[in-house]
């Protein structure tokens, strides 16, 4: 049997693939849109003895991240798992299937009061691919990211074995917490059928105060609003470039939001009272073909701010992220020259490795060349690669996207 008969016998629907299904500009041979946990597995046992390279997908919003697989034969479009699978609003907590929109997940549970806490921008992405990406908003601060609020989770690995951790266990993988091994993960360990969440009840008020800074570097307002007893939910900084003023935004929820917000302003030398709803750019990323993502202690964020704006010199640098947590984007437009980028990539991974700080490389233009390691240094990445040993031992699963990996 090919490999095509071998997978539409798997009940999945099957289909070749065309240019849009593209991962970070490498076409696969096929997709696969299985509608159930069984499916996936039937898809990945077919897969296994056809030896297809897999490359699990949602809404694609962040399938540019981790850059292009090795070799991707099948891409595994988990969209037709859009169930929700139970809420038991009660308990504040919802088991889902990894296809389901994220903004259609928010819609069922407000219609109980109720919220994942997670900020995902309007668009198609979906529950599972939100975490394998390890995606996070502005609100991480107070609500954490998805392996925070995850209490349990469905995969299926590379050979089609189901396993499961957490609420609910059926099958568990003896030894491992699943949920944090595959939030982040890119679909490098397995596929994501399901997952369980704590939930929040919807704030009863949210209300957003924000200030002009002069100097991105200086960010003392910001520190004291975030360790304030205002309770900020999210501290945001949003840097057009780097050598002029930054605007600063708080998030302040709950009870008499209003008040506290006004307090928050206060701190900042805001000139404007609180507003209803957030500015613009509020939880999406700086716009820019290249992309990065900086971390660094928050203490250091003012120190790490004059580091970017020092290698870049004329490159016109974007930031955006949180000054509370110190995650950051940072963007760099397509038609920056991959030699400039690179020098600029590895100048600040060398200034900031004294303090504490990392910079991953999310995404670049996809037909130029990257002359800069994705991930820099990763301390972990030798228990990185005895775990994915250990769960994908043919290296079939998103092979070349693991973090920690160079190139």
């Amino acid at each position: 049997m090919n490999a095509a008969a071998a997978l539409a016998a798997t009940g999945a629907a099957v289909r070749d693939a065309g240019p849009d299904d593209a991962v970070a500009g490498v076409v696969p041979r096929w997709v696969a849109s299985p509608a159930s946990t069984e499916e996936v597995s039937a898809v990945l046992r077919a897969a296994a003895r056809q030896g297809l390279a897999v490359v699990p997908a949602g809404g694609a919003t962040k399938l540019g991240w981790g850059g292009p697989p090795e070799r991707c034969g099948l891409l595994l479009d988990t969209r037709r798992l859009d169930r929700v699978v139970e809420h038991v609003a009660g308990d504040l907590v919802v088991r889902v299937e990894a296809g389901l929109r994220a903004d259609t997940l928010g819609r069922v549970l407000a219609a109980s009061g109720q919220e994942l806490a997670l900020d995902v921008p309007p668009g198609p992405a979906t529950v599972g691919g939100v975490l394998a990406a390890g995606a996070a908003g502005p609100r991480r601060l107070r609500y954490g990211t998805g392996r925070d609020l995850l209490i349990g989770i469905t995969v299926v690995l590379a050979d089609g074995t189901v396993a499961r951790s957490g609420g609910k266990v059926v099958k568990n993988v003896a030894g491992y917490d699943l949920g944090k091994l595959f939030a982040g993960s890119l679909g490098t360990l397995g596929v994501i059928t399901e997952a369980t969440f704590r939930l929040h009840p919807l704030p009863a008020a949210r209300a957003w105060v924000t200030a002009t800074v002069p100097d991105p570097r200086r960010l003392a307002a910001a520190e004291a609003v975030a360790g304030s007893q205002l309770d900020p939910s999210a501290v945001e900084i949003d840097v057009p470039g780097l050598d002029g003023p930054a605007t600063v935004a708080v998030l302040i929820e709950g009870v008499a939001a209003e008040e506290r917000a006004k307090a928050a302003g206060d701190l900042l030398g805001a000139g404007t009272p609180p507003a209803v709803s957030p500015p613009p750019w509020w939880g999406l990323p700086p716009a820019g073909e290249y992309l990065m993502e900086l971390r660094v202690p928050p203490a250091a964020l003012g120190t790490a701010l004059g580091v970017v704006a020092a290698a870049a010199g004329p490159l016109p640098v974007r930031a955006r992220g949180s000054a509370a947590t110190a995650v950051l984007g940072l963007t760099l437009p397509a038609d920056t020259p991959a030699a400039a980028a690179g020098a600029f990539v590895s100048e600040v991974r060398d200034a900031l490795a004294g303090y504490g700080g990392r910079l991953v490389v999310r995404t670049t233009p996809v037909e130029t060349p990257e002359p800069f390691a994705r991930w820099g240094p990763v301390a972990a990445a030798g228990l990185m690669r005895r775990v994915k040993e250990r769960f994908d031992p043919e290296g079939r699963m998103a092979p070349g996207r693991m973090p920690g990996k160079a190139g």
